[in-house]
């Protein structure tokens, strides 16, 4: 048993409006623990949208249709699921009555758009609008289906699912288990060689092992379903523990968790200050620390030093070094680091000094390249870092940032 979710919408084709309604149902989904393997967009288009119906019915047992219940001309859902399974359509004088208490509200009138809303395909249930005009309907056409229909309007949605689809899924033995989901988090390693380290776990069916990748980061989904999250927790966790130790440092958090987050608990634990120094980045490495709540209590501040002059009278980077290395170098990164660490008297400090482009490369000294210098108690290092020109200067300038974090937070896990 699956269910499907079939949005209706032109402009969802086209792009003007985020399909924030299959998110949202997604989730619900795996609360309720219903299987959920397709979605589908098609647009407002009555024989598209038969032939989009048609598949579904072979592949899932419950459609959860959004969209296309509103008073235009273009809102055919209704009419076009009872015509698929060829029955006529019934007039609700309760949802007409609704229709015209609400417009009446709002010092409308109705109008015969309007009144199309109170049509429902023969044996449909109703499916209440609290806050709007459209009603939805729950409908059994045949043995083994349920179709459940939404206005595309999310905030009318999510009230008339939670009020009343939630419940009706319940009741009909839906829900009796969830779908639970840990995330853990890798920085440091590609998406393809994580995989082949744990390729052996991607056979699991309790939990699922599953990978992607997002904003620079890799990452593996372990999925399970149980009727409680301690139940859910017992089956996760000794598969959890395997990845951990065989990607070790590769794996830097799980869930919520950021690079961020993740240095400034380690920072806590240990009592101990950050400060940074920033050239490419232009501040974002110290937004990523300020965006945790309590960063506080850890971060001090830093130094924006974009032009080499700031670097040297604000940081005490040496003109011959500059001379000598050029400002994107590890030898600079050093000075950067050493210097706002010694002006703010934190127990370390991070610099970032690159190229993020478009413009400024050279064959020597790519765009893309960047280097990360780190001072703590116990001296200074620097790291090079490179990343493609392809993603563009903001990509560069985050994944500058966040390499630069991921460098403190290994320092820290291994430091003692």
């Amino acid at each position: 048993m699956s269910a499907e979710i079939i949005c209706v919408g032109t402009e969802l084709l086209l792009g003007e409006v985020l399909n924030s309604n299959a998110q949202f149902l997604a989730g619900q989904l795996a609360e309720l623990g219903i299987p959920h393997y397709y979605q589908t967009v098609v647009g407002d288009n009555p024989t598209r949208l038969q032939q989009a119906v048609a598949i579904a019915c072979n592949r899932a047992q419950i459609l959860i249709f959004t969209g296309g219940l509103g008073p235009t001309p273009d809102d055919l859902t209704t009419e076009t699921l009872a015509e698929f399974f060829d029955l006529p359509l019934v007039e609700h004088p309760e949802v007409l009555a609704d229709i015209q208490r609400k417009l009446a509200h709002r010092g409308g009138t109705l109008a015969a758009n309007n009144r199309k809303q109170a049509f429902l395909p023969k044996g449909a249930a109703i499916l209440p609008n609290p806050i709007g005009s459209a009603p939805g309907m729950i409908w059994q056409p045949r043995p083994g289906l349920t179709l459940l229909t939404f206005p595309g309007v999310p905030s009318e949605m999510k009230q008339m699912w939670q009020q009343t689809a939630v419940p009706y899924l319940r009741s009909h033995g839906w829900g009796e288990a969830s779908i639970y989901s840990r995330v853990l988090r890798f920085w440091g390693i590609a998406e393809s060689e994580l995989a082949e380290k744990v390729a052996p776990l991607f056979d699991l069916t309790s939990p699922t092992v599953a990978p992607y990748a997002g904003n620079g980061e890799a990452r593996l989904r372990l999925s399970v379903k149980a009727k409680s999250e301690p139940e859910a927790d017992a089956l996760i966790q000794p598969v959890e523990r395997e990845i951990r130790q065989i990607t070790g440092l590769d794996c830097y958090g799980g869930d919520d968790d950021s690079l961020a987050s993740v240095v400034g608990q380690l920072l806590q634990a240990r009592h101990q200050t950050l400060s940074v120094a920033e050239s490419c980045t232009g501040g974002g490495l110290g937004e990523m620390i300020t965006q945790v709540p309590g960063s506080s209590g850890y971060f001090w501040g830093g130094a924006i030093a974009y032009d080499n002059r700031v670097k040297t009278a604000l940081l005490g980077v040496e003109p011959e070094v500059l001379a000598q290395h050029g400002a994107v170098s590890g030898a600079v990164a050093e000075q950067m680091a050493t210097g706002v660490r010694s002006r703010l008297g934190t127990t370390w400090s991070l610099s970032v000094t690159g190229i993020a482009g478009p413009e400024g490369g050279s064959p020597e000294k790519p765009v893309g390249l960047v280097y990360i210098g780190l001072a703590g108690p116990d001296g200074v290092i620097s790291h090079q870092a490179r990343f493609s020109a392809i993603r563009g200067r903001a990509w560069i300038r985050r994944l500058s940032a966040c390499a630069a974090l991921d460098c403190l937070r290994r320092r820290l896990l291994t430091d003692g």
